[in-house]
């Protein structure tokens, strides 16, 4: 909602300051159709020649998180320290009861009571993949911690793309804007025997495309860049809370306190209060 407000505001403050101040927008109207045709069309074929297939729809599949928001909600942090908690405990308790849970989790009774981080793949596999290699001796906590900070940091280059993609996208959109306006000065010097009415409103019509890629470019791609990075960074906290757990635990901690390292290391505003969180875990444990 907040994205779409701010769209709203950009509009209405550059256009309306225009009209306030005397512009007139016919001439801006006019030009408009054919000077988005050559910036926009310009701007997407070279995002077409600069990312493949896969990226492109990945890219658009993304567009929706600038209104969205982030995925994961506090009380999802809440959740994933809860699931970590039955399956550490359980790990310990009985280490050939936990494996039915980590190699069939789409069948298992522990992840079926938190559907929203059971449909995260890779969230499942993170903690599946840990689990399993600690089940074969591989137990080391600095060497599993290394892994997993190698996993994370090469799923966020990918969450991350789609930022690039946008940014580099909003840096080509004022040149594409002058190009745009070279085409209309051009066009108004095959029309220079033309009265100075004529000729004022030819060059007016051309350095539309020169304000239409700067205001593109820093009002809405470049913005679009931005809140797509910190949506994607702030996901990005849900599965390195996966790993603060996961290593406290290697580290022989007692699952309390694994739960609560991976409380504290979650940021301020999705950290679930601690009172929460136990009334969840008792909750859990009753059952």
């Amino acid at each position: 909602m907040i994205g779409i407000v701010g769209i709203a505001c950009v509009f209405i403050m550059v256009f309306g300051g225009y009209m306030l101040a005397g512009g007139k927008l016919d001439i801006i109207l006019k030009a408009l159709p054919f000077e988005m045709i050559i910036i926009g069309g310009a701007a997407i074929g070279a995002f077409l020649v600069g990312n493949s297939l896969g990226e492109v729809k990945h890219t658009i599949k993304d567009i929706g998180k600038i209104f969205r928001g982030p995925r994961w909600r506090p009380d999802d942090y809440r959740d994933l320290l809860c699931l970590l908690f039955e399956l550490v405990r359980l790990g310990r308790q009985d280490p050939m009861a936990l494996e039915e849970h980590i190699e069939a989790p789409e069948t298992s009774s522990i992840f079926g009571e938190y559907p929203r981080i059971t449909a995260d793949r890779e969230a499942v596999a993170m903690i599946c993949d840990t689990l399993r290699a600690m089940s074969m001796n591989y137990d080391d906590p600095h060497q599993v911690e290394e892994v997993l900070s190698a996993r994370i940091e090469e799923n966020q280059h990918h969450a991350l793309h789609s930022s690039h993609a946008l940014q580099s996208m909003a840096d080509s959109l004022p040149a594409l804007g002058i190009v745009a306006a070279v085409l209309g000065v051009i066009k108004t010097m095959g029309s220079i025997d033309q009265p100075p009415e004529v000729l004022g409103k030819l060059i007016g019509a051309a350095l539309v495309g020169t304000f239409l890629g700067v205001f593109l470019a820093y009002g809405i791609v470049g913005p679009f860049s931005v809140r797509l990075k910190n949506v994607s960074e702030q996901d990005g906290h849900f599965y390195r809370l996966i790993q603060e757990v996961l290593v406290a635990n290697l580290h022989n901690h007692a699952t309390n306190m694994c739960i609560e390292v991976g409380r504290q290391s979650t940021p301020t505003p999705l950290r679930p209060s601690f009172a929460d969180l136990e009334d969840a875990l008792k909750s859990r444990k009753a059952a």
